[in-house]
């Protein structure tokens, strides 16, 4: 069906507001000229926005396309992640974010030049602009899957579509524009997802009958407590890799990092974090179910086997397309929905990206400081560089297989190394310099051989039918029906589920920076309380309190000494 007139109002409309936002924080209050108003909102940004902006920044096209499609093809049990974000959520707040409001720094990784030195900070700087780079790509390409199968748009035209419009608002609007704007997106992004479930329980007739067929085709399942790591999903990997991998995004990213100081103090940034989480839960629960909403429209006719869509990752949008192209509006406002999941997470990474590149790469090279102005104006011209690369390399997005599971591998292989070398810093005083940039890049590499090597097992999926299926494309299905996976051959170490890439990178790098720090001891040591989570910076106090006091004493008691030897030795004359 056709992408009617009402649609394109619809799609139209949401394009429009979320380029006028960015074009009216351009030309009000303080027209983004300060680097203060540009990248930290005048650190006086409002609660609610910056809960839903942290929500929105890593909840993407990916999660809403991948999500459904995790659950639609291996069922449900990939919504335990969920206990790992509430798990993390604590640590978050009381262990990274005291040390990060205390220092103040636009750049987090100016932390770590403080604690680790300045190579430190360059190496563990550009591994996240690689990460982010790449992720962005994946995150650009989702959108286009759904407006090529809607609307009959190329792919080409769809990533420049959404592209060019997240650089136009991010470059004008600075991170207030973004804010809002993910507010106003969060809000499309439920729409969409709930406009799937409530077109779902309107055709079968309820939840409950959604719940059902999902449970008569082995589709629900929540208690696969399986330790073997080769497992790919199980509660184990689902709760510690899904708190590892939001830790490595809320806790030390910069992207989020700079949506807590855009809040006033730090007691208002822990309740942004703690309300951003039950709306995040949401949204991810409700994508899971949106794949069991799918699943009871196609489970007689799966149409990946049958050949009408070329993967999972398009399920979402082909029931879309069945289901509600003849309501006017409708099939606009899902499409509006997945372009601002793509808008709300592009715009405050390339934010993000040049408030790193500005003060970690060009600052420190600059003889002269340069006027605030200009620091604003070379901000702007980075984020239209980065939206141009993040465009380019979207195109290729399409080669990396399934975008869920990729975007992770992406976000884990790099965040596992670089959050243990924050935790190093924040919580053990006697890792120096030698050890913490050891263990990064060990880690880094690493991680890298474990998730990009191969040859990896494909994954399997639950069984599927195609028995009432009126069409099939039978090329398409005679390779499924063949299709068989090798039962033995790949090396245990590329068999062990992408879940556990990011904790085995953790470990590998604080093992090596606990190992070479105690090595080389010959590092300047530091002993600034500033640097350490609270309850270590308390201890340090102490300690240093304690042989202050010693040091006092011991002062006291040799100009004892050398009184009581001057007094002697004059009686002895």
């Amino acid at each position: 069906m056709a992408f009617g007139i009402v649609d394109y109002i619809v799609f139209g409309t949401m394009l429009s507001i979320s380029a006028s936002i960015g074009v009216y924080y351009r030309f009000t209050g303080g027209k983004q000229k300060t680097t203060q108003e540009y990248m930290l909102g005048n650190k006086n940004q409002s609660l609610i926005p910056v809960a839903f902006s942290l929500m929105a920044s890593f909840m993407s096209a990916i999660s809403l396309f991948g999500g459904s499609a995790e659950n639609y093809s291996r069922g449900t049990q990939f919504a335990a992640i969920n206990i790992g974000y509430i798990l993390g959520t604590p640590i978050i707040a009381y262990i990274f974010l005291p040390v990060f409001f205390k220092l103040g720094n636009l750049s987090v990784y100016e932390y770590l030049e403080k604690r680790f030195g300045k190579l430190t900070r360059i190496v563990t700087s550009l591994a996240f602009s690689v990460q982010m780079i790449l992720y962005m790509s994946i995150v650009l390409y989702a959108p286009a899957l759904a407006l090529e199968a809607v609307t009959g748009l190329s792919q080409v035209l769809s990533i420049l579509l959404v592209g060019l419009v997240c650089v136009f608002y991010s470059t004008i609007g600075g991170i207030k524009a973004v804010i809002i704007t993910d507010l106003f997106q969060s809000l499309l992004m439920f729409a969409s997802i709930y406009a799937v479930i409530g077109v779902a329980m309107y055709e079968t007739g309820g939840i409950s009958e959604i719940w059902r067929i999902a449970k008569e085709n082995d589709r629900i399942e929540f208690t696969n407590f399986n330790i073997d790591p080769t497992e790919r999903h199980s509660v184990f990997s689902l709760v510690f890799g899904g708190m590892f991998t939001y830790l490595s995004l809320y806790a030390i990213n910069q992207t989020q990092v700079q949506r807590y100081l855009t809040m006033k103090d730090y007691r208002t940034a822990v309740k942004s974090l703690w309300i951003s989480l039950p709306i995040l839960s949401l949204l991810s629960l409700s994508t899971c179910f949106s794949g069991l909403a799918i699943y009871s429209k196609y489970y007689k006719c799966d149409p990946v086997k049958s050949g009408r869509i070329a993967s999972e990752d398009q399920l979402m949008p082909l029931y879309v397309l069945d289901t509600m192209g003849n309501i006017p509006g409708l099939t606009g406002l899902f499409v509006a929905g997945i372009f601002s999941s793509a808008l709300s997470s592009v715009s405050p990474v390339l934010n993000s990206l040049a408030a790193v590149t500005m003060e970690d790469y060009i600052k420190p090279l600059q003889r002269r400081e340069i006027s605030d102005t200009k620091k604003v104006y070379c901000m702007k011209i980075i984020v239209l560089c980065y939206g141009g690369v993040c465009i380019l390399l979207a195109f290729l997005a399409k080669y990396f297989g399934s975008i869920l599971q990729t975007s992770l591998i992406i976000l884990g292989v790099i965040g596992g190394p670089v959050l243990a070398v924050f935790t190093l810093g924040v919580l053990v005083p006697c890792v120096n310099q030698n050890g913490a940039l050891s263990g990064l890049i060990i880690g880094l590499i690493f991680s890298f051989v474990l998730g990009f090597g191969g040859p990896k097992p494909v994954i399997k999926n639950l069984p599927t039918s195609t028995n009432s299926c009126t069409v099939l494309n039978e090329t398409i299905f005679r390779q499924h029906s063949l299709f068989k996976e090798p039962e033995d051959g790949y090396i245990y170490l590329y068999r062990i589920s992408y879940l556990y890439y990011i904790i085995l990178g953790f470990i590998m790098t604080f093992i090596v920076g606990l190992i070479v720090s105690a090595i080389f001891r010959n590092s300047k040591s530091v002993n600034n309380p500033d640097l350490f989570t609270p309850f270590i910076a308390k201890k340090l106090n102490k300690r240093g309190l304690f042989f202050k006091e010693n040091s006092i004493i011991m002062k006291l008691r040799q100009n004892e000494d050398i009184s009581r030897g001057s007094i002697t030795g004059s009686q002895n004359f």
